[in-house]
């Protein structure tokens, strides 16, 4: 993989150590705008890196510098979430930009290969615990939904990078509690379940806490336990 330098003006010093991965779409109609606007001094966004849909990736900010991607955020009880995460910008139009037939253009599967292979080598250079790989709408429900449904987040995991759930298990659980133990925001509990299910049941984002959503947050919650014991 090669990556190429394109310096963004947009960010400033750390005052945390990294332990956080959050991805994002880009969510704007071509990825050169969405590379112009992360490097216009007057926009105030950035991220440490941005891949295109054939793959290519760009470095804009240096990883040992705080890159302007998350906003206002808050994740397992942490905020100012850009002082303490890498941020990975994935060119794809998104919500905003869908294909003629209103679905969500896919990501295509070179790109995610070297998403994949990007977001390796920061877990190498960094201690990130698995539980801290996260999207942007899951650290921001109510103002993101970003990298989306069709995010292959399972493939992700099955490669190393981040965590999926294989066990389910019929009961009756507290939701909210259970989202709040994984590190959802859960202030306007609707935004925290349609966040999760973005993530974790991506064919029925509804945001309702129905049987199968609540049985889905009770088996992340023990991965997540799990994985942090």
């Amino acid at each position: 993989m090669t990556i190429e330098a394109v310096a963004s003006p947009n960010f400033d010093d750390r005052d945390q150590t990294v332990d956080m991965l959050v991805l994002h779409y880009t969510g704007m109609e071509t990825g050169q705008a969405a590379l112009e606007r992360m490097c216009d001094p007057q926009a105030k966004v950035s991220a440490h890196y941005m891949v295109w849909e054939n793959g290519d990736a760009v470095q804009l900010v240096g990883e040992d510098k705080r890159a302007w991607h998350a906003g206002v955020s808050l994740w397992q009880g942490d905020d100012d979430l850009n002082a303490r995460s890498i941020g990975v910008e994935i060119v794809n139009g998104g919500h905003d930009w869908r294909q003629d037939d209103g679905t969500l253009p896919p990501y295509p599967p070179g790109q995610i290969e070297v998403v994949a292979e990007l977001c390796q080598g920061v877990l190498d250079r960094w201690s990130i615990p698995a539980t801290r790989i996260v999207g942007h709408s899951d650290i921001a429900p109510t103002r993101k939904d970003d990298p989306g449904e069709h995010f292959p987040w399972q493939h992700l995991a099955e490669a190393g990078i981040g965590l999926w759930p294989q066990n389910i298990e019929d009961g009756l659980f507290d939701f909210e509690l259970g989202l709040a133990d994984i590190g959802y925001d859960v202030r306007v509990p609707g935004a925290a379940v349609k966040a999760f299910q973005r993530r974790f049941r991506p064919h029925n984002v509804c945001g309702k806490a129905d049987s199968e959503t609540v049985m889905l947050i009770e088996a992340v919650r023990r991965l997540y336990a799990g994985a942090s014991s």
